[in-house]
């Protein structure tokens, strides 16, 4: 990884209560003569305000060059948005377009959301700041009795590029792997979107209602591991998992090296990975292969790990991802006729 992609990492990312759960990835530490970006209890909303979000998404209108004059002729019914420091094209967009400035719709609605003043957990920029967040986490890390330690937390983002509308969701940090989970593992986790249109408003009481806040979570992640944690997995049952997960493609290629790579990798993880073979012969030990295969070995292209996998965890992806292996896992336990408890 080149010293560029780590100098803005370290710019544009902000982790906080290491004391609690241990440093983040390498990619996110700081370099020799930087501000360090590691911060043992809460980031102070004023580092995020003056690191992340001390510039302004400024509305620009947009020119093209006419064809038959050569000349500049505005762009009817569109604008640009612009970072006030460096200039960067941050996105186009119709005038009907509403820009939802981070530190109001990141820092100063969740706030209103908690009703209290928020404990930041993490914090950061993408896509050259066209994509923000924000978690709020709760000060302790929460241990369940099947010895998974777990940070929930409040998610919010947004984006001046067009990719994403403004979203809360309820999520987890799983401290083994510093993987993102869904707070529902087995079905689609409760979330508030906005768009960025004129119309569409934050109701904050409808918000908490739906939201649950922050503190809920912990009993429903709690309640799902236990579930899954005495869930039993036979070897035999792993394998068709695999098939069914991973086919193993029958003429020789590409595609087979691969589905072979992938099949090795995920029986590694499943059979002496320190983040996953705690809880080998379960169904949460499939769900944290998968997911751990997903954040950590899974091949990158056109992106940086760090980067992709933060993307995964704003847009839900990688909640669709622990869904999926689920519906999976039920299939093929249904099919086997060995599904069991402990």
């Amino acid at each position: 990884m080149s010293r560029e992609t780590l100098e803005w990492l370290n710019k544009n990312t902000l982790i906080g209560f290491t004391e609690k759960r241990g440093t983040a990835w390498h990619y996110r530490r700081s370099l020799q003569g930087t501000e360090p970006n590691h911060y043992s209890g809460a980031i102070p909303v004023e580092d995020v305000k003056r690191r992340l979000f001390g510039w302004e998404a400024v509305s620009s209108p947009v020119y093209v060059e006419s064809p038959l004059t050569g000349g500049l002729e505005r762009a009817p019914d569109r604008r640009a948005y612009l970072r006030s420091d460096n200039g960067y094209i941050l996105g186009y967009f119709g005038e009907g377009y509403e820009p939802h400035p981070y530190d109001e719709w990141l820092i100063d609605k969740i706030a209103s959301l908690l009703d209290a003043e928020v404990s930041i957990g993490s914090a950061g920029l993408l896509r050259e700041g066209a994509v923000a967040w924000v978690s709020v986490e709760v000060p302790e890390t929460i241990t369940t009795p099947e010895g998974v330690e777990f940070r929930p937390n409040l998610f919010g983002a947004t984006s001046f590029d067009g990719s994403l509308t403004t979203t809360f969701k309820r999520a987890v940090t799983n401290i083994v792997c510093d993987n993102t989970m869904g707070a529902g593992l087995a079905e689609s986790g409760q979330e508030i979107k906005i768009k960025h249109s004129r119309n569409s408003k934050l109701r904050l009481a409808e918000a908490r209602e739906a939201l649950n806040l922050i503190y809920q979570t912990a009993d429903r992640f709690s309640a799902e591991v236990k579930h899954l944690c005495e869930t039993t997995v036979t070897d035999r049952q792993w394998d068709a998992f695999l098939d069914a997960h991973t086919p193993m493609p029958e003429d020789k290629g590409q595609s087979r090296t691969l589905a072979e790579k992938k099949r090795d990798t995920l029986a590694r993880l499943w059979n002496h990975d320190a983040r996953v073979a705690p809880w080998h012969g379960t169904a949460y030990g499939v769900v944290q292969a998968v997911n751990t295969y997903t954040h950590h070995e899974q091949t990158v292209r056109n992106a940086q790990r760090a980067e992709r996998n933060m993307l995964r965890a704003i847009t839900g992806d990688i909640h669709k991802v622990d869904h999926a292996t689920l519906a999976t896992l039920a299939t093929v336990l249904d099919d086997t006729g060995l599904m069991a408890t402990a």
